[in-house]
C-alpha cells in the first residue's frame, strides 16, 4: 500500500506538470533549436527558452557556454522576505547572461564570500559548445555551506560538461533568512507553514530547469541532483519532499547524511521566537511580528540567525511542516514514501578532521591527552559517554596517530559515515543504490591552513576531483591552490566517469571503468576511491565502528518487505 500510494502521488504530479512541461518544450524548440542545434563555432552564444532569451558568452577554452546569472525567481526582498519563492516572470527582453548574480546573504568565511544582497535567486548553465543529436544529462548542483555559506559561483563545471552533461549551480537562501520558522510566519502562511524557504528555492530552481533546460541542449527527463554537506542534506531533503516529486530523476549526496532526522515545524518555530525575542520582535500581534521582522537588517539578522540553529548544529535545519516535508528524511527512507529515483550516496573517510583543525587547533591548540574526552564529549554532545567512547578510539594508534585524528575520528563516524551506511540500508531495498567512500589518504586542502595533523579525506576534499579549483580558495585566507597530483588526476577522472555516467543512465557503471556494485543490506558494498582509481570495499562498518553508533542513536533498519530495488 506504501508503495502504491507513493507511485500513485508521482503520478498525479507527473501528469499536472506534463502538459506545461510539452508547451514548453515546443515552445523552445519553435523558437531555440536553431540556437542549441547550432555548430560548435555559432556566434553570439544565445539560448531562446520559454522564460526569456539569454545571451551568454565561451570560457576561455572556446568548448564550454556559460549562462550566468540567470534569475530563476522573482526577488525575495521587502514584503517577500520569508515568503514562498515567486517564479521569474517570462520576458522576451534579451538578457545579459555573462556575469554572476547575487549571492545570499552570510558573514565572510573560509567556505563563503561575504554578502548583504537579499535579491539573490540566480541559476548559471554550462553546456558543451559543440551539437549534438540528442538532449543531454542535466545535473543540478546545490552548494554546500551548512546552509549559511556558499555560492553557486565557486564551482568550474569544466571537467562535468567535458563528459557530455549541461551542468547547472543555484543559490538558494541561507541561514535565518532561509529557515526561520516563527508562529507569525506561520500564521500569514496559507499553508500554514514557515522555515523551509530555502528547500522551496531550491524546487523553484528545478522547476525552472525543467521548464527551460531543453533550450540549452538538456534532457528535462534525465535531471540529477546533486550536492556536497549540507547541499548533500538538501537533496535529501527534496528526495523527501512531496512538493519536489517530478523534478529530478536521479540523486548523489555527498557528505549528506548528517541529519535524518529534522525538526518538527513547533520545534523550530520555538527557535525562531527566540530569535525574534532578541532581536526586538516581540509585539502582541503576529501582524506586528511579521512586520517587525521584515524590517530588520541584514546585519541585525546575520548577527542573531545562530539562535535559530538546532542545538549542537553548524547550522539551520528544514522542518517538517506537513507540506513541504511529511516526514522526516530517515523515517521517509524507510517506509518507502520518497521519490523513488537511483540514489549514488557517500562520505569522505576522515571527515571530521576539517571540523577539528577549525575548532580546536587553529583556536586553542591541538587537542591533548588531558582534553581527549572533553573534546570528544564537545563533539558528539554527550559526555556520559565521551570515556566509553575515547577508549573505542585509542591514541596513538595506525589508524589515530594524535588526539586531534582521534576526535576527527569520532566526529566521522558518529556524524557522517555511519548515518550514512544507515540511509544506504533504508533506500536500498527501494532504489539501486550506489554507495562510495572517498578515501585518498592526503588530497589538497585548499579551505584551512596546515595544522599539527594531516587533514587527510577530511570534509568536502572530494570537491575538487569533481569541480577543479579555478582560483586560489580558502575566501580570506589567500591560500594557494594545491594542484591534484598525476595519481589523483587519474582519480578524479573516474570520479568524474562515474558521476556523469549515473546522470546518463541511472547507473554510475559504464565501459572502461571499473564494476561499481550496488549497495544491498545483505551484501553492503561500496566503491573505495583511491588514487588513481577505485575498487570495492566491504568492511565500512566495521572500520567505523557503525555497531556502536547505530546503537547509541538508536538507529535499526525496518524490515525491507517486500519492496525491491530492481522493480524501479
Amino acid at each position: 500500500m506504501l508503495r502504491e500510494r507513493d507511485v500513485s502521488i508521482q503520478q498525479q504530479q507527473s501528469v499536472r506538470r506534463r502538459a506545461p512541461l510539452w508547451n514548453a518544450i515546443c515552445s523552445a524548440l519553435v523558437l531555440g533549436a536553431a540556437t542549441w542545434a547550432a555548430p560548435a563555432s555559432a556566434e553570439p552564444v544565445v539560448a531562446v527558452t520559454p522564460d526569456g532569451i539569454f545571451q551568454g558568452k565561451l570560457d576561455t577554452t572556446g568548448t564550454m557556454r556559460e549562462f550566468l546569472g540567470v534569475r530563476y525567481a522573482e526577488p525575495v526582498t521587502g514584503s517577500q522576505r520569508w515568503k514562498p519563492p515567486v517564479p521569474v516572470k517570462p520576458s522576451f527582453v534579451p538578457q545579459e547572461a555573462t556575469q554572476f548574480g547575487n549571492h545570499c546573504p552570510q558573514a565572510a568565511s573560509p567556505f563563503g564570500i561575504a554578502s548583504a544582497t537579499e535579491d539573490c535567486l540566480f541559476l548559471n548553465v554550462y553546456a558543451p559548445n559543440e551539437g549534438f543529436a540528442f538532449p543531454r544529462p542535466v545535473m543540478v548542483w546545490i552548494h554546500g555551506g551548512a546552509l549559511v555559506v556558499g555560492e553557486s559561483n565557486d564551482y568550474n563545471a569544466s571537467k562535468l560538461v567535458g563528459r557530455g552533461v549541461i551542468v547547472v549551480t543555484i543559490n538558494y537562501r541561507l541561514g535565518a533568512l532561509g529557515f526561520l520558522a516563527d508562529p507569525a510566519l506561520t500564521a500569514e502562511s496559507p499553508d500554514h507553514i514557515s522555515g523551509n524557504y530555502g528547500i522551496e528555492d531550491q524546487q523553484t530552481a528545478l522547476a525552472w530547469v525543467r521548464r527551460n533546460i531543453i533550450a540549452f541542449g538538456g534532457d528535462p527527463e534525465r535531471v540529477t541532483m546533486f550536492g556536497e554537506s549540507a547541499g548533500g542534506l538538501s537533496t535529501f531533503t527534496n528526495l523527501v519532499s512531496p512538493t519536489a516529486a517530478g523534478l529530478f530523476h536521479r540523486a548523489i549526496v555527498e557528505s549528506g547524511a548528517y541529519m535524518l532526522t529534522l525538526p518538527t515545524l513547533a520545534q523550530s518555530e520555538a527557535t525562531g521566537t527566540t530569535f525574534a525575542n532578541a532581536v526586538g520582535c516581540n509585539q502582541s500581534t503576529t501582524e506586528a511580528v511579521a512586520a517587525c521582522l521584515r524590517a530588520l537588517p541584514i546585519a541585525t539578522i546575520l548577527a542573531n540567525q545562530a539562535l535559530t540553529f538546532p542545538a549542537g548544529s553548524l547550522g539551520p535545519a528544514p522542518n517538517v511542516d506537513g507540506k513541504v516535508l511529511t516526514q522526516s528524511i530517515g523515517a521517509a527512507l524507510g517506509s518507502g514514501q520518497f521519490n523513488r529515483v537511483p540514489l549514488l550516496n557517500g562520505t569522505n573517510h576522515s571527515e571530521w578532521n576539517l571540523f577539528v583543525a577549525e575548532d580546536f587547533d587553529l583556536v586553542g591548540g591541538p587537542v591533548t591527552k588531558g582534553t581527549y574526552d572533553a573534546a570528544i564529549a564537545a563533539t558528539i554532545g554527550n559526555a556520559t559517554i565521551a570515556p566509553t567512547v575515547a577508549a573505542l578510539y585509542p591514541v596513538p594508534t595506525t589508524a589515530f596517530p594524535s588526539f586531534d585524528q582521534g576526535v576527527g575520528g569520532v566526529g566521522t563516524d558518529a556524524i557522517f559515515a555511519c548515518a550514512a551506511h544507515f540511509a544506504d540500508g533504508l533506500a536500498s531495498p527501494f532504489v539501486p543504490t550506489f554507495a562510495y567512500e572517498f578515501n585518498d589518504p592526503n588530497p589538497p586542502q585548499n579551505f584551512l591552513p596546515p595544522v599539527s595533523f594531516t587533514y587527510g579525506a577530511s570534509h568536502a576534499s572530494e570537491i575538487q576531483f569533481l569541480f577543479p579549483q579555478a582560483n586560489p580558495s580558502g575566501f580570506g585566507l589567500n591560500l594557494p591552490q594545491t594542484p591534484l597530483t598525476a595519481n589523483e588526476q587519474q582519480l578524479s577522472d573516474r570520479m568524474v566517469g562515474y558521476w556523469t555516467t549515473f546522470a546518463a543512465n541511472g547507473d554510475p557503471n559504464g565501459v572502461g571503468q571499473p564494476l561499481w556494485q550496488r549497495f544491498t543490506r545483505n551484501g553492503q558494498v561500496m566503491q573505495s576511491f583511491v588514487p588513481p582509481s577505485a575498487s570495492p570495499e566491504t568492511n565500512f562498518a566495521t572500520v567505523h565502528q557503525c555497531e556502536f553508533w547505530d546503537t547509541v542513536s538508536g538507529r535499526t533498519l525496518p524490515p525491507a518487505g517486500n519492496q525491491s530495488a530492481s522493480n524501479h
